[in-house]
């Protein structure tokens, strides 16, 4: 067997057919969409209508609901905060906020800021700026020696 020899088995690669292309091609002028009426014309949305049937959409049971007041945090645990200082993406010494955490890949950027869960074990000492804290987590900074400070999310008016 040569390189050149190589081919794919007959039938796995399939070409697209190209639609009203005439008599010959067997989907000419009406393109397969037969005649006339609201399929086939372009722009049809008729998905999901059932022919005057309630839908089934809308005979299915609903639950729960979306809280539009809810806050957007991107939540990090102080065991992933170790984690990267130990690896060296982080530097202890400096006072970390939602800007450098990002920046490490440890947070996404979200709405309200940035909420530390107390997940894991801190052992550097810390100063960190967040929009939200847990008892824990301020607990797990504190008892290494740092200090957690809260900012209050921006107010839209």
């Amino acid at each position: 067997m040569k390189l050149n020899d190589l081919r794919d088995n007959f039938g796995a690669r399939k070409r697209r057919v190209r639609v009203g292309r005439g008599i010959g091609s067997g989907v000419g002028k009406t393109s397969g969409r037969g005649q006339k009426g609201q399929k086939s014309r372009s722009g049809v949305s008729i998905n999901g209508f059932e022919g005057g049937q309630m839908p089934l959409h809308m005979r299915l049971p609903k639950r729960g609901f979306n809280n539009i007041f809810a806050k957007d945090f991107a939540e990090v645990n102080v065991g992933a905060i170790q984690k990267m200082i130990d690896a060296g993406k982080l530097d202890a010494g400096k006072a970390l906020d939602a800007a450098a955490l990002v920046e490490a890949g440890l947070a996404r950027k979200s709405k309200d800021g940035v909420r530390l869960l107390g997940k894991g074990e801190l052992k550097a000492k810390l100063t960190i700026t967040v929009a939200h804290a847990t008892k824990g987590a301020q607990a797990a900074v504190e008892k290494a020696g740092g200090k957690v400070t809260l900012v209050a999310p921006k107010v839209e008016a």
